[in-house]
């Protein structure tokens, strides 16, 4: 198993991580076989959306003399309430959710507090003045929380928060389809049929700009939905074609600030073969030439972080100049964090013969060579 920094937290997580889906409704004997074979297999970081007490309870007891090894993403303002699932921003319930999560977990702790499902700008100013976040910023504080999340499905909400420095995680959906939507609060047009009727081409610029500010402001990027809720694996993928469950995974894993996938694992099956994705060869992993394919979506000239442009006779490492040049334009300016990861690189944009080869490789028709040009330009020798 890989491990990521998750951003500035300190926390190091698995590329693969484990949504929660796979442990509701199972007796715990099946939880503990789940969480058997994320530590067999290396992954560590678990997210835990759902305010199911019997999920609740059964993880806690799973992670009985183990708890040290995981990384736990808990949502805030996630309840149960009447028997069913709720999301609130009553005061009074958040914290007795919280805290009854805390309990069942059996732990003081958690790694990451989620401030859960923030997807208008409306209920992101309730978040932020009507007491949610002074709670979140309260426990990250006194330690109950290592780090200050949010999870979001709308990427102006998602910038919004970013950009206050108050939050340490993001958990967002990425995947191929999605990216190339606009910004929207409804989530469900995200996967609305009628929003593939017409070609859509090239990434849509805000989420673009999401992933690398979080780069940039080190904000690490915990995936949701990367295989569409499994729509992306079948073969009425809104994209036109289906994909592989790998395809997807190493796509999330290469966009800017993706630290780590939750798998909706809800097999123990379905859990190995996301692990096996670490063992997978490239060819396997490989999604640049099956998007490019793809008759709904298309990123024509876009710069996807690939790798096909490789080898280059000069040595640079094409996607990384180009994806170090992408943060600087979006800045406006050259950060020091990405000036400095630049200047390690074995070598430069200013190398570059211009062979052209790259572009030939290239299934997107990305400008290569105009891209070291402005990378030698923007960064120097």
């Amino acid at each position: 198993m890989q491990y990521r920094e998750l951003g500035r937290t300190g926390l190091r997580v698995s590329e693969i991580g484990m949504g929660c889906e796979g442990f509701v409704d199972k007796p715990f004997e099946q939880v503990k076989e789940l969480v058997d074979a994320m530590e067999a297999g290396g992954v560590n970081c678990i997210d835990l959306y759902t305010p199911n007490p019997e999920f609740r309870s059964n993880l806690g007891q799973a992670l009985r003399g183990r708890r040290e090894k995981f990384v736990l993403q808990a949502h805030v303002c996630a309840v149960w309430k009447d028997g069913q699932y709720m999301r609130t921003r009553n005061m009074d319930e958040v914290r007795a959710g919280f805290e009854d999560q805390l309990r069942r977990l059996e732990t003081d702790r958690v790694e990451i507090g989620m401030i859960h499902y923030v997807d208008s700008m409306a209920d992101w100013e309730t978040v932020l003045t009507g007491g949610v976040m002074d709670y979140v910023q309260d426990l990250k504080k006194r330690g109950v929380i290592l780090s200050a999340g949010l999870s979001s499905h709308n990427p102006e909400v998602a910038l919004a928060a970013v950009k206050t420095g108050l939050i340490d995680v993001l958990m967002f959906s990425v995947n191929p389809c999605y990216d190339l939507q606009p910004a929207g609060e409804d989530v469900e047009e995200l996967w609305a049929e009628k929003n593939y009727a017409e070609p859509l081409v090239n990434m849509d610029p805000q989420r673009r700009e999401l992933y690398e500010t979080c780069q940039r402001l080190g904000v690490g990027i915990t995936v949701m939905k990367a295989f569409g809720g499994g729509d992306l694996l079948s073969e009425y993928s809104p994209a036109g074609k289906a994909l592989t469950l790998y395809q997807c995974l190493n796509y999330a894993l290469t966009r800017p600030g993706v630290a780590s996938v939750m798998s909706g694992a809800r097999t123990l099956e379905e859990l190995k073969t996301s692990i096996a994705y670490e063992d997978a060869p490239e060819s396997a992993r490989d999604y640049a030439e099956a998007f490019a394919s793809l008759p709904k979506i298309s990123w024509k000239g876009h710069c996807m972080y690939c790798g096909h442009c490789a080898p280059c006779p000069a040595g640079i490492d094409v996607a990384s100049v180009t994806k170090f040049l992408n943060l600087a334009k979006a800045q406006g300016s050259v950060p020091e964090t990405v000036r400095e990861h630049y200047a390690v690189l074995d070598h430069h944009a200013s190398e570059c013969v211009a062979c052209g080869g790259c572009e030939k490789r290239c299934p997107f028709g990305v400008p290569v060579i105009e891209n070291m040009q402005k990378a030698a330009e923007i960064f120097g020798k």
